[in-house]
């Protein structure tokens, strides 16, 4: 698959996702653009998934038209998450398209 990470995504994460391209939105020079433009541009370019720490973004778009599937870290904070960084693995492998699964994250 085709793996965008947002802002704020720890980066990390990127070597446990080695079965998928990824790329970051700074990568893409998107790093400025907001929820609604940053979802098209990467639908547009073929993106299949977003991971992203945007808890807010579902009810700020209707998700119901997207194509791109969205991984939302419960805790982007990469002390913790590299921790349970399998269940980012887990979620970006089960996405589907148009897809939306937040990933939770103990705190400890």
């Amino acid at each position: 698959m085709f793996v965008l990470f947002d802002q704020g995504t720890a980066v990390p994460i990127r070597p446990f996702l080695k079965e998928h391209t990824v790329q970051t939105t700074a990568q893409r020079g998107w790093d400025k653009l907001k929820n609604g433009e940053l979802l098209k541009a990467a639908e547009d370019a073929g993106f299949n998934v977003l991971v992203t720490p945007d808890k807010n973004i579902r009810y700020q778009q209707n998700l119901t038209v997207r194509t791109i599937a969205l991984v939302v870290l419960g805790n982007p904070q990469w002390p913790i998450l590299r921790l349970h960084v399998e269940r980012v693995v887990a979620a970006v492998n089960a996405a589907t398209p148009g897809g939306y699964t937040e990933v939770e994250i103990p705190e400890r």
